[in-house]
């Protein structure tokens, strides 16, 4: 990301800010010996991609100011970590001109205390019997000393703004997405039985890395027979057996904005009978949600539609006596935003809007027969209906099974 991007989002921010209103936004810490992993909201405001950094805003009198803060080198451990963020490329990245470093933030931030009302921060969750969040911990000065002041958790505020792609956030996902499904045409391809599931989870994670991008969206599930039937799946060691059908859920992240995908195949070179009556059903269910897709419905609106098409199948399929009975073998939501977090920003009441991208994901789950499909594909939002940004992967049946035959 470039300061082009991220400064008409914080011109954006502070449209949606009163007197008296701040942000406080912490980046992530580095773990050691971990590969680094931003906070997505700072990501999204400023664009850098560095731990121990804080991102401070608000509106006073009219008029939006803010600042960044940064480590200062020491020269003693540059050997170990290399060299810490200047504030000359800080502000070179992030179009933010006012840097200055954490040793100043508490200094700082007691000045600013007396003329604030609300301050919103990255708090994000902690159960009771667990420590409380770097934000959480960082704020309670704030908490002690100035209770008069409301601290609040960001995501509301900044939800209405990660909702709605802008041109270069939709070009990511669009490559996400891309990668992700040439892997899943490279597992299609040559996926045998007798493999593990964790050979096919490398062969798309050797296709996202020689493509340049480094890491996953979200753990990925590839999950063969039974092991389909559980929705979160991660293990991803057992062995595939013959006549299995294999589920990927799998999606790859480019510049933080992830894909989210899912296909199903049989090992063999053709669907069973039995597979092939399921696949269709989930199938023509996912279809038909996609197709009411369009600003102004919600999710819960297509999630009903979902359940309605699946549960007049499941009854076809011998597997309900009434519609009332598919929460048995369908359990999740058909849909959630997609973004710099997998499940984006956004509530499932709220209408979808242009600019939206989201997932449509129907399902069976029947362990009793050792079968889950889902199919999801990844789907944007526009002005007159819809994008499926996934439309490339396969999922007929037909294509599928060409596919699987030329396995040799």
């Amino acid at each position: 990301m470039t300061a082009e991007i991220t400064a008409p989002r914080r011109e954006r921010l502070a449209e949606l800010l009163s007197d008296g209103e701040n942000l406080i936004v912490f980046a992530n810490s580095q773990g050691k010996l971990q590969k680094f992993s931003q906070d997505k909201n700072f990501l999204y405001l400023t664009g850098l991609n560095h731990p121990e950094l804080i991102y401070v805003a608000g509106k006073f009198g009219g008029r939006f100011n803010d600042m960044l803060f940064i480590e200062r080198s020491d020269p003693e451990r540059i050997v170990w970590e290399g060299e810490k963020l200047s504030p000359e490329e800080a502000t070179r990245i992030s179009g933010i001109k006012r840097v200055r470093y954490l040793d100043e933030f508490y200094t700082t931030l007691s000045a600013m205390c007396p003329m604030m009302k609300v301050i919103h921060a990255n708090l994000g969750f902690a159960a009771l019997n667990q420590p409380p969040t770097l934000a959480m911990h960082m704020l309670q000065p704030v908490r002690d000393r100035h209770p008069q002041i409301e601290i609040r958790q960001l995501n509301d505020l900044i939800a209405p703004l990660r909702k709605l792609k802008d041109a270069w956030e939709i070009q990511q996902l669009q490559k996400a997405i891309d990668v992700t499904g040439q892997g899943i045409l490279d597992i299609m391809g040559s996926a045998r039985p007798g493999m593990m599931e964790y050979q096919l989870e490398a062969t798309l994670f050797y296709r996202m890395q020689d493509s340049g991008l480094h890491t996953w969206g979200f753990a990925p599930i590839i999950a063969a027979g039974i092991n389909a039937a559980t929705l979160h799946y991660d293990k991803n060691n057992c062995q595939i057996g013959k006549n299995e059908l294999v589920l990927m859920d799998v999606g790859a992240d480019c510049n933080g904005y992830s894909a989210d995908i899912t296909r199903c195949f049989p090992i063999g070179t053709k669907f069973t009978a039995r597979q092939k009556q399921i696949y269709q059903a989930v199938l023509d269910a996912q279809k038909k949600v996609i197709a009411s897709v369009k600003p102004g419905i919600k999710l819960s609106e297509l999630n009903e539609i979902t359940k309605k098409g699946l549960a007049q199948a499941a009854i076809s399929l011998g597997l309900i006596d009434s519609e009332d009975q598919i929460g048995r073998y369908y359990m999740h939501g058909v849909s959630h935003f997609l973004g710099l977090d997998t499940h984006d920003l956004g509530g499932r009441e709220a209408a979808l809007e242009a600019g939206n991208v989201i997932t449509v994901e129907p399902g069976l789950y029947i362990p009793e027969e050792r079968i889950g499909v889902r199919i999801e594909d990844d789907v944007l939002v526009t002005k007159t209906g819809h994008k499926v940004l996934s439309a490339k992967i396969p999922k007929e049946i037909k294509d599928i099974e060409k596919i699987r035959r030329q396995v040799t």
